[in-house]
């Protein structure tokens, strides 16, 4: 009986201890995808309960394939894509509040807001509902607030961090805190905060609406390959990077003491950037390398190590990108608590995570309420400096989509109506646009850029000088 006590003890008691991965049938697959091969550590793929977007090869131009989940297999050559940018796309994301909204961003210089429609596209969609111009250079992350509507924070190679309300095409705020090229940016639970790792080795925790760094560490991994970070439900950063020794690691950090690592795990060598997928109801993190056949998973909790290795799931091809499925979408009658969409050179396959158990029955303990597809405040709200938690609703009855409905939005929003494809250009002022440039190619491109950049403002200009020339005039 002593043997059995102290068994017990040694064996950490969790539910997820013996979560299950596996590829479904060939057939549930999708094929025949010609992924993007242009050199950036971003995701390639975003997924929800209505829809697959996957990043691909095209000539001529940026493009995405968006397939409703349910057009599985062979996908047509002549399948119609989007098609709005002029340059590749860099990043993909679907609006966490409806289903058919998709943001996307480009080495173009724009980002462009998405209505996709429920049905399967019939011709190539090029009209999107709104263009965010705002970046000097290549727009690289696009990410939405978790709980307010219609907020989308945009990143570029310009170092520049914009925060845009998508309803009326205008920038709100802007940080230009960063001296080099950001690699990955989250949201805390509440969008409060957001973190940012970057390629002078800093992690930086960021209050936007008060435009300012609140917290930074140097070198959470002493590599100067690059970081990603993630907030975790609880207000902590979890971290992936690299050693000195080019050895992969992970790393658990509370952002208001940032002198000491929560854990810091030493992994691998390998050169793929580790990409974290957070499951916030488990406390779950799945890491995905790029270049890498396998997806590791852990669960973090309260107890040393903090950090707990729960398994892998490996396959035979090398992955190049992931997309990870909100959990209303994950499949409750199969006790699946993750499904993870793995792109490989000219396909995609569906993995779900599942934890056995022997019960038909509904499992409350795997599934707490989760966040529902309902902003919790409009952006006016968080503007003047509201906070809302996710609102949660139950997963008893698995995914139910809410009903076709135009977005209830601010009387200027453009994704309510929209009559014309809108373009918006940021008031920043261009000299704060740094020119770092040194060959006369260059700087023609940036001077380009610029011109750009205050193209539209010229009128704005024009209005003020005869508005200062009559005045001038009249006290003369």
């Amino acid at each position: 009986k002593e043997k059995e006590t102290m068994t017990r003890s040694i064996v950490r008691q969790s539910k997820f201890r013996h979560v299950f991965g596996q590829a479904v049938k060939a057939e549930q697959g999708y094929d025949d995808i010609r992924v993007s091969k242009v050199t950036w550590d971003s995701s390639f793929c975003a997924v929800n309960p209505k829809f697959l977007a996957v990043i691909i090869e095209s000539s001529g131009g940026g493009a995405f394939l968006v397939l409703p989940l349910s057009k599985s297999g062979r996908v047509d050559k002549n399948y119609p894509l989007v098609i709005g940018h002029s340059g590749p796309v860099l990043d993909i994301d679907w609006c966490p509040h409806d289903d058919n909204i998709l943001a996307s961003c480009s080495e173009d210089c724009t980002a462009m807001v998405w209505q996709i429609p429920d049905h399967a596209l019939t011709r190539p969609l090029s009209d999107p509902v709104v263009v965010l111009e705002g970046h000097s250079k290549r727009v690289g992350i696009v990410t939405w607030h978790p709980t307010a509507r219609n907020i989308l924070l945009t990143a570029g190679s310009d170092n520049l961090i914009i925060v845009w309300n998508v309803g009326t095409g205008e920038p709100l705020l802007s940080m230009d805190d960063h001296p080099d090229l950001i690699y990955s940016i989250s949201w805390n639970r509440n969008g409060s905060l957001f973190c940012t790792t970057c390629k002078d080795r800093r992690l930086r925790v960021c209050d936007p609406r008060k435009r300012e760094v609140v917290a930074e560490r140097l070198a959470p991994h002493e590599g100067i390959r690059p970081m990603r970070a993630i907030f975790t439900r609880d207000g902590n950063i979890f971290t992936t990077g690299f050693t000195r020794m080019s050895q992969r690691e992970l790393g658990l950090w509370d952002p208001t003491n940032f002198e000491e690592p929560i854990a810091l795990l030493e992994l691998d060598t390998s050169n793929g950037v580790l990409l974290p997928y957070y499951d916030a109801d488990a406390n779950m993190v799945y890491l995905c390398g790029k270049g890498d056949s396998s997806i590791r998973y852990f669960e973090i909790t309260e107890e040393p190590p903090y950090v707990h290795y729960l398994s892998t799931f490996s396959s035979k091809e090398p992955q190049r990108g992931m997309g990870f499925m909100p959990k209303r979408g994950v499949d409750v009658s199969k006790c699946e608590i993750a499904r993870l969409y793995k792109l490989l050179d000219k396909k995609c396959e569906p993995i779900t995570m599942t934890v056995p158990r022997k019960s038909d029955l509904f499992q409350d303990d795997l599934y707490p309420d989760t966040a529902g597809p309902e902003p919790a405040m409009e952006a006016e709200e968080w503007l003047d400096g509201r906070d809302e938690d996710p609102i949660l609703v139950s997963m008893r009855d698995g995914y139910v989509p809410p009903k076709s409905r135009e977005l209830k939005v601010a009387k200027k929003n453009v994704l309510d109506s929209r009559p014309t494809t809108r373009r918006s250009m940021s008031t920043l002022e261009t000299n704060s646009l740094p020119v770092r440039s040194s060959s006369p190619l260059l700087l023609l491109e940036e001077i380009q850029n610029l011109k750009a950049t205050v193209l539209s403002q010229e009128k704005r200009i024009c209005d003020l000088e005869n508005k200062l020339s009559q005045y001038t005039n009249g006290t003369a």
